[in-house]
């Protein structure tokens, strides 16, 4: 990606020319589509590994988030999981979107809804939220989308978030207490990432 053009972009200036990669989501072998403008086209990046392999199973069904989607490896190892869910995936990249529901029906997960953050229903909240939020949009930006999305959590809802230990996740931690007023607990830590464990709030 040159100039201005970055995976956070809402129409990456990147040729569009898509590929097939392999990889493992939840210890199942499939064939994705990615391309060139999002985040880690070129697979399964080590911090979205971590979070997977560190979160819990799922609730059986509910309304969970996937922020920052890409290629849709986050919402649709959900999907895989809670098959009775309404996975939203959201991003400001178009070309991850389109990606994301291509994925999603190429693995035959129809609870998936990908769209742009404007489009999800501002009275819906979440019963799980997991997400490898885009640090590199830097801080005020990134402090802005977790205040917007975190406080969604629905009653008894719980977040997990992966960070980079260098890029700041302990900071992030004690900011997401200070700031939201939410628990923050450290749930792992893996190849220099955390995963943030972020309970609901009281209402």
């Amino acid at each position: 990606m040159t100039g201005q053009d970055h995976y956070f972009s809402a129409r990456p200036a990147t040729p569009d020319q898509r590929q097939e990669v392999a990889v493992e989501l939840m210890g199942r072998r499939v064939v994705v589509e990615t391309a060139p403008g999002i985040f880690s086209p070129g697979g399964l990046d080590k911090g979205t590994a971590v979070l997977l392999g560190e979160v819990p199973n799922p609730p059986p069904g509910g309304d969970f988030l996937d922020i920052g989607c890409g290629w849709g490896p986050i919402a649709i190892s959900m999907a895989m999981l809670s098959p009775e869910a309404h996975v939203h995936a959201i991003d400001v990249n178009e070309r991850s979107l389109d990606l994301t529901r291509r994925n999603a029906e190429r693995l035959g997960c129809t609870r998936i809804r990908a769209s742009l953050p404007a489009e999800v229903d501002p009275d819906l909240r979440f019963d799980l939220i997991w997400s490898n939020p885009p640090i590199r949009i830097g801080k005020a930006a990134l402090h802005d989308l977790l205040r917007t999305w975190l406080p969604r959590l629905g009653p008894g809802g719980t977040a997990y978030l992966v960070v980079q230990r260098n890029l700041g996740s302990d900071s992030l931690a004690r900011w997401i207490e200070a700031d939201l007023g939410m628990p923050c607990a450290r749930l792992g830590s893996h190849k220099g990432f955390r995963v943030l464990e972020i309970k609901a709030g009281r209402p």
